[in-house]
């Protein structure tokens, strides 16, 4: 690996921005039936700097939480949490961070915007359906709980990881 810079700054990123998710499942705000952290605008960030390649730290913090390392909301840990109403947010953060990364290989400011709110919608969509399937809630009542309370402040934090991402690169 001595030498190889493409690989030295996809591990070091990579390792960083599990870091950063990590650390955002802990700034938790209590909410019912899944809690408002900041783990997406991380890994929104990280589809910014990352390009395609964010969906690593995505998988690897799945799997370091599925393993028992507490790094989900609240220290939580182990495949019930994936299992349980609030796994569909969390799977969804490979798809994110690919639409994300996807859109930020492009130098255009509208469509690296329309990614970030893309990205944002594609772990609310996947939090939703997996809430419907997950408990007795039909479709439209999982969007009303698993999607309407969370749409602002997902917005702030699409906003805001877009403005960083514009002072990173």
């Amino acid at each position: 690996m001595f030498g190889n810079v493409t690989r030295t700054l996809l591990l070091t990123r990579s390792a960083t921005f599990i870091a950063l998710i990590t650390a955002g499942a802990w700034i938790s705000i209590p909410f019912v039936p899944v809690p408002l952290t900041l783990q997406t605008f991380f890994v929104l960030l990280a589809g910014a700097v990352m390009k395609r390649y964010a969906a690593v730290p995505a998988v690897c913090y799945l799997l370091l939480g599925a393993l028992g390392i507490p790094v989900f909301h609240n220290g939580l840990a182990g495949i019930g949490v994936l299992l349980g109403p609030t796994g569909g947010y969390l799977l969804g953060f490979v798809p994110a961070a690919v639409v994300v990364g996807l859109a930020y290989e492009t130098n255009r400011r509208a469509i690296r915007a329309a990614g970030i709110a893309l990205g944002s919608m594609a772990i609310l969509g996947c939090g939703v359906l997996w809430l419907a399937g997950s408990t007795p809630l039909s479709i439209s009542a999982a969007f009303i709980v698993g999607a309407v309370p969370f749409l602002p402040g997902d917005a702030l934090k699409s906003a805001a990881g877009y403005l960083i991402a514009e002072r990173i690169e």
